[in-house]
C-alpha cells in the first residue's frame, strides 16, 4: 500500500503541474489570442469572464458526477480535454471556433480543478500528514513554465498553435499514463453506484458550515487576482518603475508562491494548520500595505514578494479544512468530495470580483486606496482560522490518523 500511495502522490502531483503549465499558456497569451481572432476590446471582456464560470459549472456538475463516478475517473478524462481545447484555442480561425474551445476549456477546467482537489485531500488523509500544499507547488511550478514558453512565443512571434501544440503533444499522453496510478484515498473501494442513497457523500455538509471557508477562499482568490492583473500597471503608473522593470512583481509572487508552498506542509505538520493560514493572512495583509505605501518601485516589488509568500498557503490549507470538516460530519466513503466541489466554486468567484473590483476603486478613488481593500478581506481570514483545525502534525486537524490499510484501491485497480 505504501507504493501505491506513492505512485499516486507523484501522479497527482503531474497532474497539478500540467495543470499550471495549461492555464499559464492560455492566460498569459491572452492579447495574441485577441489579435488572431480580432476580438474587440468591448467583447474581450466577455470571453475572460466566461471562462471562470464556465469553470463554476464544471464544478458543480462535478459534485454530481463523482456520487457515481470516482474522482480520479473524472481527472483522468477532463484532464485531456482541457489539453485540447487549449490547443483549438491556438488552431482556430473564427470568433465561433474561440468562443467553443474556450466553453470546453472552462467546463473541463472546473472539473479538473475539482477533482485534483478531491484526490488531493483524500491522499492527505491517507497519508495522516499535510501533503497538500506540495501538490499545488507543482501547480506553482507548471505555472512558471507555462508563462515561459509563453514569453518564448511572444517573443519569437510563434503562431499560438505552434507554441501549444508540442506542450500538448508531451503533457497530453503522460497525463494519461500517469492517470493509471490515481488513488481515490479513503474512498475506501466504494462501487462507482456508492453515494445514490441518503442524497450522495458530503450531501449533509451544505454552505452553511462551508461558509467560513468559501469566504477565505474568495478573498484569496480576490488577492491572487489583484496581483495577476494590476501588479503590472501598479509599479508602473503609480510607481513610476519602467515597463521592464513593471513585468517582474508577478514573477517574483508566482516564485515566492512555489516556495512558500514547496515549504508550507513542513510548517504546518509542525506548527498546525491554523498558526499557518494566520501567519499567512498576516504576510499577505503586510504586503498589501507595503504594496499600498511603498514610495518607489522596488518597495513595491518587496510587498509583492510578501503577498506570494502570505496567499499560498491559504487556498491548499482550505481545501484540506473542507475536506476534513465534511469526513467529520458524514463518515461515508467520499464525504469530503462534494465539499470540495462546492468549495471550489468559490475558486472562480474570487476570481472574477478580485480584477473589476480594484480596477472599479482605482478609478473611483484611487490605485493606491484599492490595495487596502484585499488587504482588509485577507485579514477576515484571521477571523475564521479556527475553521482550520489547529494539531500539528496533523493533515488539517482531523480526529484520528487513517490507517493505511482503508486506503481506496488506485484508478488501475490496485
Amino acid at each position: 500500500m505504501t507504493d501505491v500511495l506513492r505512485r499516486g502522490r507523484a501522479s497527482l502531483a503531474f497532474g497539478f503541474f500540467a495543470q499550471g503549465v495549461a492555464f499559464a499558456l492560455l492566460v498569459t497569451r491572452i492579447p495574441a489570442i485577441q489579435d488572431r481572432y480580432g476580438v474587440s476590446d468591448a467583447l474581450l471582456p466577455v470571453f475572460l469572464a466566461a471562462v471562470p464560470v464556465l469553470a463554476g459549472v464544471g464544478s458543480v456538475v462535478s459534485e454530481r458526477l463523482v456520487r457515481r463516478v470516482r474522482p480520479s475517473r473524472l481527472l483522468r478524462w477532463s484532464q485531456p480535454v482541457v489539453l485540447l481545447a487549449l490547443l483549438g484555442v491556438g488552431a482556430g480561425d473564427r470568433v465561433a471556433v474561440l468562443a467553443v474551445a474556450l466553453a470546453v476549456f472552462g467546463l473541463s477546467v472546473g472539473a479538473l480543478d475539482a477533482s485534483m482537489n478531491m484526490l488531493g485531500v483524500s491522499l492527505q488523509r491517507a497519508y495522516g500528514r499535510s501533503i497538500m500544499l506540495g501538490f499545488h507547488a507543482t501547480y506553482s511550478l507548471g505555472g512558471i513554465l507555462g508563462a515561459s514558453l509563453a514569453w518564448a512565443g511572444a517573443h519569437w512571434d510563434l503562431a499560438l498553435w505552434v507554441s501549444y501544440l508540442p506542450v500538448v503533444v508531451v503533457l497530453l499522453p503522460a497525463a494519461l499514463v500517469g492517470s493509471r496510478w490515481y488513488v481515490d484515498g479513503d474512498r475506501g473501494g466504494a462501487a462507482e453506484g456508492a453515494g445514490k442513497d441518503a442524497g450522495g457523500p458530503g450531501a449533509g455538509v451544505g454552505f452553511k458550515v462551508l461558509l467560513p471557508l468559501c469566504l477565505v477562499m474568495t478573498f484569496a482568490y480576490i488577492g491572487d487576482s489583484t496581483v495577476s492583473n494590476w501588479s503590472a500597471k501598479y509599479l508602473q503608473d503609480v510607481l513610476g518603475s519602467s515597463e521592464q522593470l513593471a513585468t517582474v512583481p508577478y514573477n517574483v509572487y508566482m516564485v515566492t508562491t512555489l516556495v512558500g508552498r514547496a515549504l508550507g506542509d513542513f510548517g504546518v505538520r509542525r506548527f498546525g494548520a491554523v498558526a499557518v493560514v494566520r501567519g499567512g493572512a498576516v504576510v499577505a495583509a503586510g504586503g498589501f500595505a507595503v504594496v499600498a505605501s511603498a514610495p518607489g518601485a522596488w518597495v513595491g516589488m518587496l510587498g509583492f514578494t510578501l503577498l506570494g509568500l502570505g496567499l499560498c498557503v491559504l487556498v491548499p490549507q482550505t481545501f484540506a479544512a473542507a475536506g476534513r470538516l465534511a469526513a467529520e460530519r458524514d463518515g461515508r466513503p467520499g464525504a469530503s468530495d462534494a465539499a470540495v466541489a462546492r468549495l471550489n466554486v468559490f475558486n472562480y468567484v474570487g476570481f472574477l470580483i478580485g480584477s473589476p473590483l480594484v480596477g472599479a476603486l482605482g478609478d473611483a478613488w484611487s490605485y493606491r486606496g484599492a490595495m487596502l481593500v484585499p488587504m482588509v478581506l485577507v485579514l477576515v481570514t484571521v477571523v475564521y482560522a479556527r475553521s482550520f483545525g489547529d494539531r500539528p502534525d496533523r493533515y488539517g486537524g482531523g480526529h484520528e490518523r487513517p490507517r493505511t490499510a482503508d486506503v481506496g484501491r488506485g484508478s488501475n485497480g490496485l
